[in-house]
């Protein structure tokens, strides 16, 4: 077969596989996502799969169609439906191809469980709570009035959803033999990923609400956990506030709640662990205290589906009763056995991966994964618990993949000067000249306490398919390799992981003598983008560079990102008010006018995270200094573009990267 270098435009045929769930007679239905190029917009459908990889079909022809369940009794497929701006619930009898909507788009569902009984399906949605704050038109008997947004809280904006409404997200049971819909919850507080009890009279949910009035829930880093019947009028806290708890599951007799959580002693490097708590109450009582993992998927990628990351899943079928939890460790993300006395085991261990999600069968005996390979983008897979052996079931992205010219990457480790072991990823260009040396490019993740995996990656195949060989490591700070090392850049910012990336680029021109010294490139996003920041107004090494979604000054990003507080006094280590000097002396704006190194700036418009003002303050001062430089807006796009955004706009972001560094790095122009 002739195979051809990647392009950017190779997005629009890619296909997203998410969502598995298993129905008892074997069959698999998941959520697929492609691109609607006219349109410039994303489409997903439900397929189904039997386990032994035949009868691939489609199950739903909507264009917006997520987050598929099997009824208890295996009779309904239920799914989620966008239209006219929200998501209402509908049902697909076994056998027909015909869905019914059963709760109208109006309702903006945001998520669901079905009753053990079968009876009901609790679901949330926002109402509005607040007659004033968050709203920007208040009505009289004439005619609408516009007023002034007016904020009270201490966060009104959130990435991803802008500035806040003024609605509360809360509890509704949806009877399924009358249609009947009923309020369970109600207050100025939020509800999130309602289970049921397993006797179907009770749900738990993850909340945050403070007890008095001089409390702020915007400062308070904990959620907890809660239960309400479905006749009680107040929901009863089960957990004690010590703990954010990101998700839980029942034990099958409903007496013990099993918690995914972070005690944040540091921050958001904190790592997530498992706990228990009787579902009466009490103080969480640690399970996995024999391993140092990150529970939970920590790895960045831009081939994976967006959806809700899976609860841990309790099975007391195998002979060491325990429960499945994905873990983040070591550059691969696998499902992980945590047993009751804190013995663990990975199931999917053979191999390097990046799990994102994962479902068990309803008789234990099976998992199916979505899962990213080196070789391979998303996918899903069949495990076998008791042998582990794998099985890949779809085969959906096999003739986009196989058309293009991929290399695998090269996993390298060294030591860094003080100690800490450091891991990485190199990958060789689609084709190479053994004549010519070949420019290297350093990647470097956001976070900063994320990770990367060896996995199939758009970028980084992107790049090397323009000739580029791709470094990407982990430096300190990142997840997988235990608490002490996610820890170790906080109040350390451009000290240790600013001399992990240099020892690695040092590392790789050593040992691949076919790197060429003379003609580096470096990038990188978010967390990445204020390194690659630092890096250059701090080292003229590299030739050109690539910022996106950066930060430039510690200062502005306190007090303009959605998350300011938190995480610049978590990873700096003050605030303004009391530590200006320390944060403008870590500021790449600071030393901006020292920066010879030709810096691409690409960021989105409606970016929370990190506000488009610090890409334009970084842009200012360069052309005022007269240094090389370009600033590219992504208009309607956020922190998650590279992932998420616009079709249109992720290509053509990759277009750009690839011109700036081709332009610098090997002497050609071109625009896009």
């Amino acid at each position: 077969m002739n195979k051809r270098p990647m392009i950017p435009e190779d997005l629009y045929h890619y296909r997203s596989i998410s969502q598995p769930v298993v129905h008892p007679n074997g069959q698999v239905a998941y959520v697929e996502q492609t691109i609607d190029r006219q349109k410039n917009e994303y489409n997903t459908r439900i397929r189904g799969i039997s386990l032994d990889g035949s009868n691939d079909v489609e199950l739903t022809n909507g264009n917006k169609d997520t987050a598929p369940t099997w009824s208890p009794d295996g009779t309904q497929l239920t799914f989620l439906r966008l239209e006219d701006g929200g998501k209402g619930l509908w049902t697909l009898e076994a056998g027909s191809t015909e869905p019914v909507r059963r709760i109208p788009p109006e309702r903006k569902i945001l998520d669901y469980a079905w009753s053990p009984s079968g009876q009901y399906i609790a679901f949330t949605s926002k109402v509005q709570m607040n007659d004033v704050e968050g709203k920007d038109e208040l009505k009289n008997e004439e005619a609408p009035v516009l007023r002034g947004k007016s904020f009270e809280r201490t966060a009104p904006k959130a990435e991803g959803s802008g500035w806040w409404d003024g609605l509360y997200s809360h509890l509704y049971i949806y009877e399924i033999a009358s249609g009947e819909i009923t309020s369970i919850t109600s207050g100025q507080w939020n509800v999130s990923g309602p289970a049921w009890s397993p006797d179907s009279q009770s749900l738990a949910f993850i909340s945050k609400q403070v007890e008095d009035e001089d409390s702020d829930a915007d400062l308070l880093y904990f959620a907890d956990v809660y239960t309400i019947g479905l006749e009680a009028s107040r929901p009863s806290k089960v957990t004690d506030s010590s703990l954010l708890v990101s998700q839980f599951s029942y034990s099958p007799d409903g007496q013990v709640l099993y918690l995914i959580a972070s005690d944040r002693e540091f921050g958001s490097g904190s790592h997530n662990r498992l706990y228990a708590v009787p579902v009466q109450g009490g103080m969480p009582k640690l399970i996995n205290t024999k391993m140092d993992i990150q529970l939970g998927n920590a790895a960045l990628g831009d081939m994976k589906s967006a959806g809700p990351s899976p609860s841990p899943i309790w099975d007391d079928r195998h002979p060491e009763r325990g429960m499945y939890v994905l873990g983040t460790d070591n550059g691969s993300v696998d499902v992980y056995r945590i047993h009751e006395n804190g013995d663990f085991q990975s199931i999917t261990g053979s191999g390097e991966k990046d799990v994102y999600q994962y479902t068990l069968s309803p008789d234990g005996t099976t998992l199916v994964i979505a899962a990213l390979t080196p070789d391979h983008p998303a996918e899903l897979y069949r495990v076998d618990i008791s042998s582990g052996e794998t099985f890949r079931l779809t085969r959906r992205n096999e003739e986009w993949v196989t058309g293009l010219e991929v290399n695998v990457p090269e996993r390298m480790e060294f030591t860094s000067t003080d100690g800490w072991r450091i891991q990485g990823w190199l990958l060789q260009p689609a084709k190479r000249d053994p004549n010519v040396k070949t420019p290297l490019i350093l990647q470097i993740h956001g976070g900063p306490h994320a990770m990367y995996t060896g996995t199939f990656s758009f970028e980084m195949q992107s790049l090397a398919a323009q000739g580029y060989a791709v470094l990407w490591v982990n430096p300190r700070g990142s997840m997988g390799y235990g608490q002490e090392f996610a820890r170790a850049c906080r109040g350390d910012f451009a000290g240790g992981d600013f001399r992990d990336l240099m020892e690695a680029v040092d590392y790789a021109l050593d040992t691949y003598e076919h790197l060429d010294e003379s003609r580096l490139g470096v990038g990188g996003g978010s967390y990445g983008g204020v390194m690659t920041n630092w890096i250059v107004a701090h080292s003229n090494r590299f030739k050109a560079a690539v910022t996106q979604r950066c930060i430039s000054n510690w200062l502005s990003m306190y007090g303009t990102s959605d998350i300011g507080i938190s995480y610049v006094e978590g990873v700096i280590g003050g605030n303004p008010a009391e530590h200006a000097e320390l944060l403008w002396s870590r500021s790449p704006l600071a030393h901006a006018h020292k920066i010879e190194t030709p810096l691409l700036i690409m960021h989105g418009e409606q970016d929370y995270r990190t506000p488009i003002a610090q890409a334009e303050e970084l842009y200012t001062t360069l052309k005022r200094y007269g240094k090389k430089t370009k600033l590219i807006r992504y208009p309607g796009s956020n922190h998650s573009l590279l992932k998420s955004g616009k079709p249109s706009l992720r290509v053509d972001s990759f277009e750009q990267v690839n011109v700036w560094f081709n332009q610098y790095l090997r002497n050609e122009a071109g625009e896009v």
